[in-house]
């Protein structure tokens, strides 16, 4: 379907499965983690699962989660962070490989004049180095935005400080973010190709969404 980027003064880009081809970087790294600090795969699969249905939500909620849910332990302070320290070294080394969208600097040329920003459910320091070193951040004028805050409060915040002007438009390839920049009054358009989520023709198709295969789609 096609999308007139041009008349939008913001786009605000989800990072894993938009920017950056890192889906699958992220779940071998929660797979890997819960191993790491003694998992059995069963447990580790978990994980996993749990990732995948809550795509696009930090990873701190995740292994908050896992800990009480799977785990049956009562999550400290302590043992948190050993997860989130844990996985931070797993991922990134997988995310200064994993593939860049092609036509992003196209799309940026064409928009020249829209702000762009990242709003993640990534670690927030983490994305910022990434870009830094992928030679990324440049691209995002308006900031480069993750967690620990979560996508709604990231969006309400960036509405109210004026950095999100209207019309706006939310590119991602997850349930959340459709549900949190629809709440927060951006139009939404979702990337299928390489997105997580196994559902998202049907849920694409029950909530009328608009969808495109990647970036590049997205050039006019």
């Amino acid at each position: 379907m096609d999308i007139n980027v041009a008349k939008y003064k913001t786009i605000v880009f989800d990072c894993d499965g938009v920017v950056l081809d890192s889906n699958i970087t992220k779940i071998d790294s929660y797979f890997r983690t819960a191993k790491k600090l003694g998992a059995t795969d069963a447990q580790a699969q978990a994980l996993v699962d749990h990732h995948v249905e809550f795509g696009g939500i930090s990873r701190y909620p995740k292994f908050v989660w896992y800990i009480k849910e799977v785990l049956k332990k009562e999550p400290t302070q302590a043992e948190v962070q050993e997860y989130l320290d844990a996985f931070s070294l797993a991922v990134k080394k997988g995310l200064m490989r994993c593939k860049i969208a092609d036509g992003l600097q196209a799309l940026r040329d064409q928009t020249p004049e829209a702000k762009w920003m990242v709003v993640s459910g990534g670690d927030q320091q983490e994305i910022r180095d990434l870009f830094e070193k992928r030679a990324l951040a440049h691209l995002f004028d308006s900031g480069l935005f993750g967690s620990p805050a979560n996508k709604d409060e990231i969006l309400k915040r960036e509405k109210e400080n004026g950095n999100i002007i209207f019309p706006a438009l939310f590119i991602g390839d997850s349930k959340y973010d459709y549900e949190s920049s629809t709440r927060a009054g951006l139009d939404f358009v979702f990337l299928s190709s390489w997105t997580d989520v196994p559902d998202w023709k049907v849920f694409c198709q029950t909530h009328q969404i608009n969808v495109v295969h990647n970036v590049q789609s997205l050039i006019y």
